[in-house]
């Protein structure tokens, strides 16, 4: 797959993350942080944090659920960590692309483009819950509300996420309560314009919209709610017991909000596997807590090594038995099957 722009972007702003992240520490200290770190607890914290990835999987089976009744939690499962093995490797967040050909290829009662659709609505359940619990986070005590982050209050940052969110999901609302609306504004524009295109995108749209069908069922929707709080609660808790194997004293709450700040974060170009975004987030969401700029580094960089490579490790793996390539992968999302 090309890099592109983005991707090339991606190496250079990850680049000036971790010299920021390692400017003004001493990275003799930070191993020797590292060789010191509970190794028991570390492992808890690699176990955990893998784990959100099989409650992904069983968030999925909701939203796919207007499109495919019951799927399989295997084909799920393989999938997304396909997916995410993918962004650990890949620039451009190929990984997106990955999980929904992957689920396709396994099975293809699954569309292409309605297994991408719902990945959308994925990330927007995602972002409205890693909100959500980083305003929790934030109602503890312990959460340094006048400490400013990039010269704003944090109240400030999670307002203007607030907002950006709520936009994606009235965009996501519109395309799953009025997709026959939607259909004929893009007839009228594209086929004017481009009447070659105009069957295919109509397919597509069609497909696409289906993806977006747990938005009208509620039922299906708080079962994906749910998973998702329990999948990044799950998140928090392994950031926690991170904190606990590199002596960190800071609290749960301090997880709920860190999570979100990287999150949030990493929504810029990186490089794969958000190395240089995570370390450089990861040291100025602790900073609010007084955690030392070495002691801060050396979670980030701990943590980020012990829940990368398993799930790394296992999707190259179903990829490799998937018995395709990264070259199948980018045509079949040019051709949208």
């Amino acid at each position: 797959m090309k890099m592109g722009v983005r991707g090339v972007l991606g190496f250079v702003l990850s680049a000036l993350l971790m010299w920021y992240a390692l400017r003004d520490v001493n990275v003799a200290e930070v191993s020797h942080a590292l060789a010191q770190a509970d190794i028991g607890m570390l492992i808890l914290a690699s176990a955990a944090g893998t784990s959100i990835f099989f409650l992904r999987a069983v968030r999925w089976r909701p939203i796919l659920a207007g499109v495919q009744e019951r799927l399989p939690y295997g084909p799920l499962w393989r999938a997304v960590a396909i997916g995410m093995a993918i962004n650990n490797l890949v620039p451009a967040r190929a990984g997106e692309l990955a999980r929904a050909f992957a689920l396709n290829r396994e099975r293809r009662d699954v569309p292409f483009s309605a297994a991408f659709a719902s990945i959308a609505v994925d990330r927007i359940f995602d972002a409205a819950v890693v909100v959500g619990l980083m305003l929790v986070g934030m109602l503890d005590p312990a959460f340094p509300r006048d400490t400013p982050i990039a010269g704003y209050s944090a109240l400030r940052w999670v307002g203007v996420s607030s907002a950006a969110l709520g936009a994606a999901l009235l965009t996501l609302a519109a395309l799953a309560w009025f997709p026959a609306q939607v259909e004929r504004l893009f007839e009228l524009l594209v086929g004017r314009v481009a009447p070659a295109i105009e069957e295919k995108g109509i397919a597509f749209i069609r497909a696409f919209t289906a993806g977006l069908g747990v938005l009208r069922h509620p039922g299906r929707a708080i079962q994906a709610l749910l998973w998702t709080i329990l999948h990044w609660f799950m998140n928090a808790v392994a950031f926690w017991i991170a904190f606990k194997a590199v002596g960190i004293p800071a609290p749960l709450s301090a997880g709920l909000f860190l999570q979100g700040i990287i999150a949030i974060g990493v929504a810029i170009p990186a490089a794969p596997g958000f190395f240089g975004a995570f370390e450089a987030l990861g040291k100025a969401g602790l900073a609010l807590y007084g955690v030392p700029a070495t002691l801060a580094v050396t979670w980030a960089i701990g943590f980020h090594i012990v829940s990368y490579i398993p799930i790394t490790t296992m999707g190259i793996i179903y990829f490799a038995r998937l018995g395709v390539s990264l070259g199948d992968m980018a045509k079949a999302a040019e051709e949208g099957t």
